[in-house]
């Protein structure tokens, strides 16, 4: 048995349907998986990494320990040099996911009296990173970059000389909606605060080759950190941190979820280098956003606009309110074989409850439009 105050915690989750539970793999039509471009199951990239180590003679399955220890293998200064060439920065610290990246980076980053401006919709990572801060932290309204302003200037006020930091995404994973990246960076030059982006749902999607919505607008140099993952639209694992050196330089010496874990596997870092390399085939990504068009035009077509939240991203999110009906939809698209997931809360706020279409290069437009078509019959 386990302790009453967590059982009756579990309790709650199923009252209030909200009890997460490991699904199983199935052969459904694929609405809900992050492998937007097909890389996870690319035998390409598999054959092309298992021959590069065979070839190496790199046959070990660990990398026996933390990289300041035994773990730092050849292939980590290897890898960091090509991602920070892909997205022209001075530097990559890679990391073992994209939690352990913002963890690591929020924990030990800001500093006692610094503060930290986050966007109310960030990602679970960034929140745990930042309350594991020492700084002073405010959220402000999601995409409101008047009321981030509001913010700043009252810091500003209390403090000519406090350190901010203003935290975004460049795509938000429960609605796939953006920032005016463009504007949110001419505010941090005007109140002197240090922009911190998370773009995992936007490299491979976004920008020349795939390279992300800050390179796509032209914005790296404005950037303090940005934060991207391997987990999704790259098809492997593993994050990384791109900055400036001195910020390598610290997050090596201050950042404990990269000092304390062992270090990825050279198999990791290879299928890593080779998924970059297949990014340059634009004929994926090509398919990619035209699936994205489509499945708007579909939106249009079965005349449900009204649900679903403005995005031009591979997420597409419809609000249902409520637990009970969200997950009953979810499962009737399910029953003809569609694999859409229910969003529900404590996940996202009571009322904002959502099915959350994920799309792929591999889509089909008959997919697009029979899940579509399913959706609108079954909500009106």
């Amino acid at each position: 048995m386990i302790p009453k105050k967590l059982q009756q915690k579990l309790e709650e989750r199923k009252a209030n349907n909200a009890l997460r539970y490991l699904g199983t793999p199935s052969n459904l039509i694929d609405f809900s998986s992050n492998d937007y471009l097909g890389f996870s199951k690319s035998e390409t990239i598999f054959n092309k990494t298992h021959a590069f180590l065979v070839g190496h003679n790199m046959t070990q399955n660990g990398a026996t320990g933390s990289r300041l220890l035994s773990g730092n293998h050849t292939l980590y200064p290897i890898t960091e040099n090509i991602i920070s060439n892909f997205h022209n920065s001075q530097s990559a610290l890679m990391f073992n996911s994209g939690y352990d990246a913002n963890i690591g980076l929020f924990s030990s980053v800001p500093q006692r009296n610094d503060v930290i401006l986050y966007d109310e919709f960030a990602h679970a990572s960034i929140r745990d990173g930042i309350s594991m801060s020492h700084a002073t932290a405010y959220k402000f309204m999601h995409n409101d970059l008047e009321d981030l302003e509001r913010h700043l200037v009252r810091c500003r006020q209390i403090s000519k000389e406090t350190t901010m930091y203003i935290v975004t995404e460049s795509v938000f994973s429960m609605d796939g909606d953006s920032p005016d990246l463009k504007a949110l960076v001419t505010i941090s030059k005007k109140h002197q605060a240090h922009v911190i982006i998370d773009e995992a749902h936007a490299v491979g999607v976004f920008g020349k080759n795939g390279a992300g919505l800050v390179q796509e607008l032209e914005l790296e140099q404005y950037i303090f950190a940005r934060i991207i993952t391997f987990g999704k639209a790259l098809g492997c694992h593993g994050a990384a941190i791109l900055g400036s050196e001195p910020l390598k330089a610290y997050l090596i010496n201050f950042a404990r979820s990269f000092i304390y874990t062992t270090g990825l596997p050279p198999h990791s870092l290879a299928t890593i280098q080779f998924a970059y390399q297949e990014l340059t085939d634009t004929k994926i990504r090509h398919k990619l956003h035209q699936n994205i068009h489509y499945f708007k035009s579909e939106i249009t077509k079965n005349n449900i606009e009204n649900i679903f939240i403005e995005s031009h991203s591979v997420i597409q999110c419809c609000i249902i309110s409520g637990n009970d009906l969200v997950k009953s939809i979810a499962k009737k698209l399910q029953d003809h074989q569609f694999d859409v997931k229910p969003i529900v809360s404590p996940t996202v706020p009571k009322g904002k409850e959502r099915l959350r279409f994920c799309l792929h290069s591999y889509n089909t437009k008959k997919d697009i439009s029979a899940v579509l078509n399913l959706l609108a019959t079954f909500i009106n």
